[in-house]
């Protein structure tokens, strides 16, 4: 059986670029390149009919290492809770108030962009803040 090679996260959401962005400040992503044959995204939106314009959008890890996050326009909108979302790892081998220090410095950052603040979750030695991005989606700060 072949290994995995890759893996693509992808989100629906209203408004794909905003979103891309918004995730390419939370992760230190970039914007992904435009389709192949296209020097700009706004050329290849303008190539589009304009229903199709700004449907999609995509972001990557500038190292490779992570996946590439894919951002598609749906007509509805969120309604419950993810049943998949993302865990920020930005504390990594830290615990108690150290790890708790650099978990708030972080929700404070990206409150600062937009992002909601949920609840802190702290048992004295682990924790992590249940946040959401600009659309709603839940996330966690870990």
């Amino acid at each position: 059986m072949p290994s995995i090679k890759q893996v693509q996260v992808t989100f629906d959401c209203a408004e794909p670029e905003r979103l891309a962005r918004f995730w390419c400040e939370v992760l230190g992503y970039v914007v992904s390149p435009p389709p192949r044959g296209f020097a700009t995204w706004e050329e290849f939106d303008l190539s589009r009919p304009p229903e199709e314009r700004g449907s999609w959008f995509a972001c990557s890890d500038p190292t490779g290492v992570g996946p590439r996050l894919f951002f598609q326009r749906v007509p509805e909108g969120k309604v419950v809770k993810n049943r998949v979302h993302l865990d920020v790892r930005v504390a990594t081998g830290l615990v108690g108030e150290e790890r708790l220090a650099a978990l708030e410095a972080e929700c404070t950052r990206l409150v600062a962009i937009g992002a909601v603040r949920e609840r802190l979750l702290y048992d004295g030695h682990d924790a992590c803040i249940v946040m959401q991005d600009i659309e709603g989606n839940e996330f966690c700060l870990d």
